[in-house]
This record gives C-alpha cells, structure tokens and sequence, in this order.
C-alpha cells in the first residue's frame, strides 16, 4: 500500500507544469522529442548538484547517449565512452537521503564503492525502492517525463544508435543568454 500512494504521489508531482521556482537549481535536459526540465535538490545533495551544475555548464553532457535504458526500471546516462565504463574523471562522495526513488527521480550511478558516482547518472521510469538509500537522489523530473519514457531501449552494445542527450543546460544560463538577446 505504502508503495501504491508513493506511486500515485509521483504521478501526480510529474504531471505538474514545469515551473523553474529556482532557475539556478533546475536543469534543462533536451531530448530529440522534447524538453525535460529537472528540479535539483542542493539541500539533500550539495557536492553532486554543485558537480553536475559544473558539468552541465562545461558542455560535459551534450552529445553524450543513454547507454543503459531499462523498461520500468531507469535510463542511465552521462558516460562520455557511451558504454558504462567512463566518467569525468572526478568522484563524488556519497549523499545519501531518505528520498524515495520514484518515477522521476534522478540518482548517481556507481560502482560497488558508495563514493565512485562520477558524471553518470539515471532517471528512474517506475517506482524503484531497492535502491533507496544506497544511491545519491539530487533531483527530479518536473516536466517533461513523457520525452523520458521515449528514450530509446536497451543497453550498449546491443543497443544501436541510442538515444543522446542533445543539451543540458541550467535554467538560470538560459535565461540570462535570452534577457541578452
């Protein structure tokens, strides 16, 4: 039961608008069907959304693919080697919350070693409990998440052509670069 209202809680939350209450602290991840917009949490995660803001604004993500796309489970990106193995070459520490990974949410890949995230990262596509815990939740989808369930499936090398990450963006950026314009 408890599981069925987180659930329905999380459907709700990702059917909202897309409002960026904190442009500094919202992402822009644009996909080849659309927009996603992604709500950080520096309170719960502070060294992973410093370090993903800094990668985001070094053009880190852009290009790179969705090597690991599980049905009902996650779409896992952010490895410039576009097979799991490869990162930014900087660690960061584990974070670790009572956040609940729902559909939406966004948490660090790693290895067995809590402190090995890197620059990879997963969005979760259902309810994924088992991992709450024992991966670093920083954000979560606020609009968008029907771009999300349409990455293509599959996991690298079987998976041909995946989908790529077209540009990530922080919101705050955007919106100084359009008052410029």
């Amino acid at each position: 039961m408890k599981i069925f209202l987180k659930a329905i809680v999380a459907l709700f939350l990702i059917s909202l608008p897309a409002q960026a209450a904190d442009p500094e602290n919202t992402l822009y991840l644009d996909l080849k069907d659309g927009r996603v917009t992604i709500e950080m949490f520096p309170d719960v995660a502070p060294k992973t959304v410093t370090r993903i803001k800094e990668l985001v604004r070094a053009g880190f993500y852009d290009g790179l693919t969705f090597h690991r796309v599980i049905p009902g489970f996650m779409a896992q990106g952010g490895d410039p080697d576009g097979n799991g193995t490869g990162g930014s070459g900087q660690n960061i520490p584990a974070e670790f919350s009572e956040l609940t990974h729902l559909k939406g949410t966004l948490s660090m890949a790693r290895s067995d070693n809590p402190d090995s995230a890197d620059s990879q990262f997963f969005i979760v596509l259902d309810v994924s409990s088992h991992l709450d815990g024992n991966y670093t939740i920083w954000g979560r989808v606020i609009g968008g998440m029907k771009y999300v369930d349409r990455i293509k499936q599959g996991v690298v090398p079987e998976l041909q052509n995946p989908d790529k990450i077209i540009k990530m963006q922080v919101a705050a950026d955007v919106e100084i670069k359009e008052q410029s314009e």
